[in-house]
């Protein structure tokens, strides 16, 4: 029997020409009879896979939270909570930098995303096994999350237009060189994300040694032991 000159339709296939639609023309490009044409197959077929466009554009969303890095959070990463967090907000902007145009999506929540979910049982256990009491790990959450994903939805540099004449110092005495910064958007942009990051860990981690360590449930020498129990060192 002869091959089929194009492969089967799947949910693979689907996501990645969604994908591939929401990067090159934003979220309003995609429909169900745009994938069909481009897939080359009829619209109902689509409906063998997803139940609508929402649940298609939660499959992208959760194949860009995949590409996000949570190794730090194993229990066997050295890592203290501090530089886990450090090092998971940069893999995770720099997912949604590569995909800009699904941020509005993954803004939203993980909803019930697999891949959106484990991010979130991630960074909240490794904040609990930390020491830090459900509630304020459940806030720290909260806080990266509306942090990176609000940092990925526009860039602070490519708001200003290259225009000199734009900035008539009569008027924006202090905007001189500010025609300048889109020449410079990510130098600027990556600077301002890995200030404030600094900024809201160095925040963090004062509110955790003021407090001092934080309980949590269970033995408390047994806990200590635990190599999940990783406590951020003083800053000088």
């Amino acid at each position: 029997m002869a091959r089929p000159r194009k492969p089967l339709l799947s949910r693979e296939l689907i996501v990645e020409a969604a994908s591939a639609l929401v990067d090159s023309e934003g979220l309003d490009a995609v429909s169900t009879r745009r994938l069909a044409a481009v897939l080359g197959v009829s619209g109902p077929s689509l409906y063998n896979h997803f139940r609508n466009k929402e649940e298609i554009l939660d499959a992208v969303a959760d194949a860009v939270s995949v590409q996000v890095d949570l190794s730090m959070f194993d229990a066997t990463d050295p890592r203290d909570w501090r530089e886990a967090l450090h090092d998971w907000a940069l893999s995770y902007r720099a997912a949604l930098a590569a995909h800009p145009h699904i941020v509005p999506v993954l803004a939203r929540g993980p909803g019930r995303r697999p891949a959106g979910l484990r991010v979130a049982d991630a960074v909240f256990g490794a904040m609990t096994d930390a020491g830090w009491p459900p509630a304020q790990a459940t806030r720290i959450g909260a806080l990266m999350r509306y942090f990176i994903t609000g940092s990925a939805l526009g860039s602070f540099a490519g708001g200003f237009v290259d225009d000199e004449s734009a900035y008539d110092p009569a008027d924006y005495p202090h905007l001189g060189q500010a025609h300048l910064l889109a020449d410079h958007r990510r130098q600027v942009d990556e600077g301002a994300f890995e200030t404030g990051l600094r900024a809201l860990l160095d925040g963090l981690a004062l509110q955790y040694e003021q407090h001092g360590r934080p309980e949590a449930p269970g033995n408390p020498a047994a806990r200590a032991a635990s190599p999940t129990f990783r406590r951020a060192p003083k800053r000088s």
